[in-house]
């Protein structure tokens, strides 16, 4: 207690030691071990055996360097300074008695001050308490000891704000270095980092770490970013990789998942490296070796499969196949032996043989594009396809249809009409597998039946059948429950199959009698649907990348909720489906039909996502709808549904959630914290004041424009010259820039009403509707019960 100029303030060391200073005192710095990198992966040298056998392949020359060096120091985390033992030297203020009361201004011995808040002669409440070396502190004291929440200021201009507990960083808390730009946001535990935070390394966030700490050291789960891109998402101890990880050097095309000690690869694990392919082939080369490491090395047990399609199954030492392994070769054959130091121990002229494991062909003929040409065969003989093995294509069902005397020629035709229209169809491909989805980490996409969908009904084939219909048709040897699963994949081939198929279903009618059949289908829907149309994308799912990356997170669960209205087809092959019936009443179940909502509304819906068929009068509720239907129904049903009111009353109420101090840091943290686990929140206060502007000034710049009239009065300019001068007009340039910012904020305010449209009203919805079935089911189950209670007595009163 401060009671004159001779007293004392008393302040309580968490850590029971003696006097310190308020200069920096160094703990262990952010980065004190330096990682370690992989071992260089020396080449795998190969011979030939003999001339009759070709040679093994080479592995990869060398893996690369885990970690690139540190840039700069990294400097120390500060630590608090210590309100040790001292005497007061003078005091201003307020007094009742002879102890400290309400404002006042106190100088110690030694140049530390205090101004702030005294009760009962102790620092009580906000102050500031100053040190003479320039450290300052900012924040609550409760009986001269700092508490609750502060702010510390380091004479370097490193910076705390957070929890303060016993005068020492406890809680959440920031830390921003003067010297240096790193940062750290998250838990502290007693002065240390201690539990989840995130810490960025420079300015442009291009690396960092976001996970779990212990006492100052990265250990538990987390993920480092590097300068360089590279990515490490797994276990840590003690500030290195350590336990179960997956590794991915961009910069070299390499990606290792597995285990990990101090740092190196050391246990089982899949190191994979990518080559580079064509841009638009749907194949992807890779070396990847699957098996046991020993410090960095491929030491033990493993399987490697070369990009050409061979496979080694063996013995590995240091790096190099040595000890009993096989080797399969790309044609099929094999050798099974002795290596030594990455050879063959023997001439293996005579040990060829044809591979007979099952697992090992599999294994040795993975997904690579052969370069055979597969066979067709027609009356017991075979003849050579056109196509490659990557286009090929079965017509098995579609020659049925076709005399028999006439399906070799109509087979060879279509064959050719394919191959005419081979690079505008991969080029189709390609871009609908990458239709706003992210890379893939070797390049390669394949189309999933969702974009197939979207193809088909830009492509307009939804206006002779429904995409359910045409799901059926080509159906194949699909189960039935998978025959309209948006993740289902189509290779190039499957992709080029169905349009054959489809076009014959749709075309034939009109074509009856002309030869070649097939072929002339196929080119009329090329000339109808394909090239006209493809590679303009409808639909709101995919107007655009942002909205369809967010929109993406819902897929899954919708999904589901799909699913669980389906009901089966009542015609072959009797599969689960939902009709636009099932839709409005979905809707109608969880009360999302409201004033904006209606009715009506929902019907004009069905029109616009094209889950309605053109030559009907009206709407036929007994359509079925396929999940992108579906999918898209929903997302305009949130834009209709949601309203400015229903966002900015969800936006306070978040705001009501959230602490006074995560409100205070979050604009100064909303950089760094866990950008890759969370979205951002988007302020529709401020989106649609901008949609407001950005109307505004387009009509006021649209005004401004040269008039029809005023044209023709200017006959001395070219009209080339007048093109140019007006593509170079000043206004005009303004007007491409307001409606770009306009596209973004439209797409800022559809995510906002999307998210609100999902979290608060339809997955509660369907959640709560779930639990009203149990309940059904539950109250089913206690009156059969009853029932049978009831008979029993019944029965034996008659006895």
């Amino acid at each position: 207690m401060i009671k004159g100029k001779k007293k004392d303030v008393k302040k309580k060391d968490a850590k029971k030691g003696g006097k310190k200073t308020a200069s920096e005192k160094s703990e262990e710095s952010l980065d004190t071990i330096v990682e370690s990198s992989l071992a260089t992966l020396p080449e795998l040298q190969s011979e030939s055996a003999s001339e009759e056998i070709q040679a093994i392949p080479e592995a990869p020359d060398k893996e690369p360097r885990v970690e690139e060096p540190p840039v700069q120091p990294v400097p120390p985390i500060h630590e608090e300074p210590v309100l040790a033992q001292v005497i007061i030297k003078s005091y201003e203020g307020e007094q009742v008695g002879k102890f400290y009361e309400g404002e006042g201004f106190i100088c110690f011995e030694g140049g530390n001050t205090y101004k702030g808040l005294f009760s009962e002669g102790r620092m009580n409440g906000e102050g500031t308490y100053t040190w003479a070396d320039g450290v300052k502190y900012e924040g609550t004291f409760i009986k001269n000891v700092p508490m609750h929440k502060g702010r510390y200021t380091w004479s370097d201009g490193s910076v705390y704000e957070g929890s303060i507990q016993d005068g020492l960083r406890h809680g959440y808390g920031v830390f921003r270095s003067g010297t240096h730009p790193i940062s750290y946001a998250g838990s502290w535990c007693n002065g240390k980092r201690h539990g989840t935070g995130f810490i960025s390394y420079d300015r442009e966030q291009t690396s960092w770490y976001s996970g779990d700490w212990v006492n100052n050291v990265r250990e538990g789960w987390g993920v480092r970013r590097y300068r360089s891109g590279n990515i490490y998402k797994g276990q840590w101890k003690k500030n290195l990789r350590h336990g179960y990880g997956r590794m991915k050097w961009l910069t070299d095309n390499q990606e290792y998942t597995g285990q990990w000690e101090c740092g190196i690869q050391h246990g089982s694990g899949t190191h994979i490296w990518f080559s580079q392919r064509a841009e638009v082939s749907q194949y992807s080369l890779w070396n990847e070796y699957v098996g046991d490491f020993v410090k960095g090395e491929r030491h033990g047990h493993g399987t490697f499969l070369y990009a050409d399609g061979s496979m080694y199954c063996g013995d590995w030492v240091h790096n190099k196949r040595h000890g009993k392994g096989v080797f399969v070769f790309k044609n099929g054959y094999a050798f099974q032996g002795e290596f030594i130091n990455d050879l063959p121990g023997k001439c293996p002229t005579h040990q060829r043989f044809a591979v007979q494991d099952k697992k090992l062909i599999a294994i040795s003929t993975r997904s690579h594009a052969g370069t055979k040409l597969n066979t067709i065969t027609f009356n017991d003989r075979e003849e050579i396809s056109l196509l490659g093995s990557d286009t090929d294509f079965d017509l098995s069902s579609l020659l049925d249809f076709l005399p028999k005397e006439d399906r070799e020629e109509e087979v060879k035709q279509v064959q050719l009409a394919v191959l005419r229209h081979n690079s505008e169809l991969r080029e189709v491909y390609y871009f609908y597998s990458s239709l706003d989805y992210d890379p893939s980490h070797d390049g390669t996409y394949i189309l999933t039946q969702l974009q197939f969908w979207r193809f088909l009904k830009d492509c307009n084939f939804h206006l002779s059948k429904t995409l359910a219909e045409m799901d059926r048709l080509l159906r194949g040897d699909k189960a039935v429950e998978d025959i309209h699963n948006p993740l289902d994949i189509l290779l190039f081939r499957t992709f080029v199959s169905s349009l054959v198929h489809l076009a014959f279903h749709i075309y034939h009618e009109e074509l009856i009698g002309k030869v070649p059949h097939l072929q002339r289908c196929f080119l009329r829907m090329m000339s109808r649907n394909v090239l006209p149309f493809a590679c303009c994308v409808q639909g709101i799912l995919y107007s655009g990348e942002e909205f369809t990356s967010f929109a993406r997170n819902y897929v899954e669960k919708c999904w589901k909720i799909y699913g669980d209205f389906c009901r089966p087809c009542p015609r072959p092959p009797f599969e689960p489906t939902m009709k636009l019936r099932q839709f409005l009443w979905m809707l109608d179940d969880f009360k999302l039909l409201s004033k904006q909502l209606t009715a009506s509304r929902v019907l004009g819906i069905f029109v616009k996502v094209g889950a309605s068929l053109p030559d009907i009068l009206g709407i036929n509720l007994e359509l079925e709808m396929v999940f992108l239907e579906f999918f898209e129904a929903l997302l305009e049903c949130a834009l209709v549904y949601v309203t400015e009111d229903m966002i900015l009353k969800k936006e306070a109420q978040d705001n009501q959630k959230r602490s006074s101090f995560e409100m205070k840091f979050s604009e100064e943290t909303s950089a760094m914290s866990f950008t890759e686990h969370s979205l951002p929140q988007v302020k529709m206060m401020q989106t649609c004041s901008v949609l407001l502007c950005v109307h505004s000034i387009s009509e006021t710049l649209l005004s401004l424009s040269v008039t029809p009239e005023e044209s023709k009065d200017d006959v001395s300019l070219p009209s080339e010259d007048v093109k140019e001068e007006q593509d170079s007009c000043p206004e005009n340039e303004l007007t491409d820039e307001v409606q770009e910012d306009g596209q973004k904020e439209l797409f800022s305010l559809w995510i906002s009403q999307v998210e609100t449209f999902f979290t608060t009203k339809f997955f509660p919805a369907f959640e709560h509707e779930i639990v009203l079935r149990d309940k059904r089911k539950e109250m089913k189950k206690q009156d059969a019960e009853l029932a049978g209670l009831r008979k029993t007595q019944a029965e034996e009163l008659k006895r």
